[in-house]
This record gives C-alpha cells, sequence and structure tokens, in this order.
C-alpha cells in the first residue's frame, strides 16, 4: 500500500498569524511530502511496502541498514502528529483529563511549561520536543532528527517540530518566540486529551 500525504486538519491560513500559509505551502506541501515520496520509493517491491506506517518505523529501528526507511517513516508519522498538535484557537491552559495529569505528574501547568520550553530550545540542531507517557506518568521529553517516543515505549501525547524548516519563515532564528508561540495559540489539548484516553 503506498503512503500519501495527509490533509492538514484545518486550512493553511488557519493559525496565522502565529503560522502562515507560507510556511505550510514549504512544510506541509514540499517537507512532508518529500517523506511521503522517499518512502514509497523506498519501500517499492520490499515486504514492508505493505506494512501499515507504525509497523515500517518499528521494524526500521531495529536494522541500521534501514536508516533511509526509517527516517521517512518517522518524518512522515511526526509531522502528521504535528499538525494534529496545533488547532486554530488553540494554546493556554489544559482542561480535562490531561491538566490533572499534568498537576499530578508535572506539578502544575507552568511547570510543564518551562520543561517543555527547555526541552525545545535546548535540542541541538534539528529535533522535536514531546509530552508523552511513560510506565504511566507524564514525561518531558526530545528527540533528535527523525527519533520519536513510539521506539522507545512511550505514548505521545504532544510535539512540536524545531528543526528549523518548521518556524524559519516566520521566526527566522527566534525558536524560543516559536515555541512560546505555539505553547500560548496553538496547541490542541483536545487531541491530547484524546490520546490520553487512548493509551
Amino acid at each position: 500500500m503506498a503512503f500519501t500525504l495527509p490533509e492538514l486538519p484545518y486550512a493553511p491560513t488557519a493559525l496565522e498569524p502565529h503560522m502562515s500559509a507560507n510556511t505550510f505551502s514549504f512544510h506541509h506541501a514540499k517537507h512532508h511530502n518529500a517523506y511521503v515520496v522517499n518512502l514509497n520509493n523506498l519501500l517499492a517491491g520490499k515486504p514492508l511496502a505493505e506494512a501499515d506506517l507504525e509497523t515500517v518505523i518499528k521494524e526500521a529501528a531495529k536494522d541500521p541498514a534501514m536508516a533511509g526507511v526509517f527516517n521517512n517513516a518517522a518524518q512522515v508519522w511526526n509531522h502528521t502528529f504535528f499538525w494534529n498538535s496545533m488547532k486554530p484557537g488553540g494554546g493556554g491552559k489544559p482542561t480535562g483529563a490531561i491538566a490533572a495529569k499534568i498537576d499530578a505528574d508535572l506539578g502544575g501547568y507552568d511547570a510543564f511549561v518551562e520543561q517543555f520550553k527547555a526541552a525545545a530550545t535546548t535540542q541541538f540542531g534539528s529535533g522535536w520536543a514531546w509530552l508523552v507517557l511513560e510506565n504511566g506518568k507524564l514525561k518531558v521529553t526530545k528527540t533528535g532528527n527523525a527519533d520519536l517516543p513510539l521506539v522507545h515505549g512511550q505514548t505521545a501525547l504532544l510535539t512540536v517540530d524545531v528543526w528549523e524548516h518548521a518556524y524559519y519563515l516566520d521566526y527566522q532564528n527566534r525558536r524560543p518566540d516559536f515555541v512560546q508561540a505555539y505553547l500560548d495559540h496553538l496547541v490542541n489539548w483536545d487531541f491530547a486529551n484524546a490520546n490520553l484516553a487512548s493509551a
């Protein structure tokens, strides 16, 4: 089964002014799409070509010779998850089960914000900051390049992309400002609650 580029869950203009349609024209239509195209080319005629995306990621992670497959498959997954981690009119304090869990496991929303900002801004080079569930507890973590919680026994609840192409057109080198805008205006806590409920 050939993988396809998922549609954005909102219009490309829906997150403005915090993330521009211009950024989406490159980040979704070009970067994300390139990972999809590369993955299909790498898997053509191979047994994993018929597997679902998570199976491809897990199998490729076990074999250093499949680094190219892993990188492209993981980036397809990561980007799709990132788009859903945001919504128009998002951001601010969470509600529901995720809010209670943040209070219980991370010391409250303000403590979460500080941990998440630190993870996102101190990730050297390209990568991701995550809110994950690990052994029943919330944890803030970061990964480099295409790496993701799925291969570390963790369940991803939210992510922010800190590859430069995620923010450079809108924020230039001001990654901390991008991360702050993500937290204040973009985070989709409904998505995090749904991921927590299904974990």
